[in-house]
């Protein structure tokens, strides 16, 4: 089931909403400038969405020690692709389609950076060595040919409260994510704790691999 009264044009949209201010159009670049680079340099975490060539999107966390995506030069950047599901959502979509956004975050800072451009995958040994996180050489990382760049304001981090303790929610009622995953594995049967337990235990083991890599025993 779907919804009424849509929106199906830009047309229909700008009747509601008002034109974008001069600022707000100007801020955008096409590279990234010095600007980019520290806030990227800072930044431990970046959302990463792409989507493939049917249209179906996915969004992603990335994450790592503060820089650990390298700009390469003006108009490059690296992710490393570190350990995870092995799924493969996001660089499946990628080899479909190659159009990338990321959103780069700073802890206690509202603004974040947006990066939109078009990604390939990369086995190129200079860019693997050059994407090393914690002496960590990836396997593969995702290049991303960057075509705009631009700060996004603070109203949607600030309306969150993200970084304000006392605006956080109580979480004392809301499902473990064991029993989340029991559920979603329609696996009633499952002991929460040991559920709990392994998802700890695969987190120490592999939490600081290169995507691909094989788990210790």
């Amino acid at each position: 089931m779907g919804f009424q009264s849509t929106i199906t044009s830009a047309e229909g949209l700008r009747e509601i909403y008002r034109d974008p201010s001069k600022p707000a159009l100007a801020k955008q670049i096409d590279h990234l400038d010095q600007n980019c680079r520290a806030f990227i340099e800072h930044a431990p975490f970046v959302v990463l969405a792409s989507t493939d060539d049917e249209g179906r999107c996915d969004v992603s966390p990335k994450g790592g020690p503060p820089g650990f995506v390298t700009v390469l030069d003006e108009h490059r950047l690296g992710i490393p692709d570190l350990s995870g599901n092995n799924r493969l959502d996001s660089m499946e979509n990628l080899v479909r389609s190659a159009g990338i956004g990321l959103l780069f975050c700073i802890p206690g800072l509202d603004e974040t950076l947006r990066v939109n451009g078009r990604a390939e995958l990369t086995t190129d040994p200079d860019v693997l060595d050059a994407c090393t996180v914690r002496d960590i050489r990836p396997r593969v990382v995702i290049g991303v040919n960057v075509e705009e760049a631009y700060i996004h304001c603070a109203k949607a981090l600030r309306r969150a409260g993200l970084w304000e303790p006392e605006a956080w929610p109580d979480v004392s009622e809301l499902p473990t994510v064991a029993c989340m995953l029991r559920d979603h594995y329609a696996m009633p049967e499952l002991d929460l704790a040991a559920v709990e337990r392994r998802l700890e235990e695969s987190y120490a083991k592999t939490t600081w691999l290169a995507g691909g890599e094989d788990v210790p025993a």
